[in-house]
């Protein structure tokens, strides 16, 4: 499975989704930015997207709830390392409270995966960031670990977002 993201206006973005009905379109916007997200087999549909191959996946993104990404770059030679890690994870997250869907998005051009969690609400995010098994998985290479996996390659970053209906 293949996904594509792009950023633009909210009146571009719905111009994008009267253009493509069969994509089904999910959009995400947090204060300034909206993005665009298609999932599937087909090559994106956007000019400027961001594409990426799906590693692992669980549930269904949705219409609505709350998309934290994680952006982190990796070294080509530490790709099959952080993707294992990965596939091999214990799925605490999965059992979470609230939570909705989870992509490991490997990117087709550049070093930077993308997490992709999908939560109901904010508040189901930060009950997860603050549990024990969160701090489990990520003990060897969590936010609070001092010492990066040799796989990192530059400081990852988060962003996140509201997912909105533009038919409303």
């Amino acid at each position: 499975m293949k996904v594509s993201m792009t950023s633009g206006t909210l009146n571009y973005l719905k111009k994008l989704d009267q253009q493509h009905p069969d994509a089904h379109l999910r959009f995400m916007q947090d204060q300034d930015k909206t993005v665009a997200y298609y999932e599937g087999e087909n090559l994106s549909i956007f000019e400027e997207g961001r594409n990426y191959e799906v590693v692992d996946s669980v549930g269904e993104v949705k219409p609505q709830g709350y998309v934290v990404m994680n952006n982190i770059p990796v070294a080509d030679e530490g790709r099959p390392v952080f993707e294992d890690r990965f596939k091999n994870r214990a799925g605490s997250v999965e059992n979470r409270e609230g939570f909705q869907a989870i992509r490991i998005l490997r990117p087709m051009q550049g070093n930077t995966y993308v997490v992709l969690t999908q939560w109901r609400n904010a508040q189901d995010f930060e009950d997860w960031k603050n549990s024990q098994s969160f701090e489990d998985a990520h003990k060897k290479s969590g936010p609070q670990h001092k010492k990066k996996p040799s796989f990192i390659d530059g400081d990852a970053y988060i962003t996140k977002y509201q997912m909105i209906d533009v038919n409303e």
